[in-house]
């Protein structure tokens, strides 16, 4: 049964080596997600999954513990890996490389680890389905969920400035922030993938583990540095 949860974004950013000389921009984003790592901790579960958007495939991607995530590809030779084991043929995608980082940060060493990668455009029966398998994983499941709003947020955004964007951000930060399962199931697909918000898959999974579990939630950080949106909430 899920017994906590914590949603964090996703951006390499968060990251200060890749981040460089942008890296206090992110400085609240940062403390809340540790936070929110503080209330999964608190838990004492039996298992940890890191689920994130990982646009590889049609299907969802399961990374062992030791998997390796690197950001060479943003310029900075720095990997870290997924808690503790054998490395792995497959590199961890971006969102589950910056959430081995976030558990890293955060000397996580308090149960098993997984990764999770979820396609983007998974519909949102796959996404809750995935969610209720894992949250029957084991007695005492936690989430660290991975992903962002949307990209849409000002004219210099990576989507440009829709109009859409923020309604959709503040919708999104009320239900993670309420843990409104009803709410998260209810995302439009679409719109999020029109408006790149790479969160939604992630959260519509979180939406299929809560249910049963009673589950109260709490926003700990909203902003859209760069145009993005970055929610950080924690479910106990």
């Amino acid at each position: 049964m899920l017994v906590a949860a914590a949603v964090c974004p996703c951006p390499p950013l968060l990251v200060p080596e890749v981040a460089a000389g942008a890296a206090d921009e992110l400085v609240g984003a940062r403390t809340a997600c540790s936070d929110a790592l503080g209330v999964l901790a608190a838990s004492r579960p039996d298992r940890l999954y890191v689920i994130g958007p990982a646009d590889r495939g049609d299907a969802v991607e399961t990374f062992p513990a030791g998997s390796v995530g690197r950001f060479a590809g943003f310029g900075v030779e720095l990997s870290v890996r997924l808690g503790a084991g054998p490395a792995g043929e497959r590199s961890l995608p971006a969102s589950l490389a910056v959430g081995a980082w976030l558990l890293e940060r955060a000397r996580w060493s308090d149960a098993p680890i997984e990764g999770i990668g979820v396609p983007l455009r998974l519909a949102e029966g796959p996404c809750t389905a995935t969610g209720r398998e894992l949250a029957a994983s084991a007695d005492r499941v936690a989430l660290l969920v991975m992903g962002d709003g949307s990209a849409c947020r000002t004219l210099k955004a990576p989507g440009y400035l829709d109009e859409r964007a923020a309604p959709f951000d503040a919708e999104a930060a009320r239900a993670l922030g309420a843990a409104d399962l009803d709410a998260l199931r209810a995302i439009d697909a679409d719109l999020a993938y029109e408006l790149k918000a790479a969160g939604r898959a992630s959260w519509q999974v979180l939406a299929g583990a809560g249910e049963g579990a009673g589950l109260e939630g709490r926003l700990l950080h909203e902003d859209a540095p760069y145009g993005v949106g970055y929610i950080v909430a924690a479910w106990s």
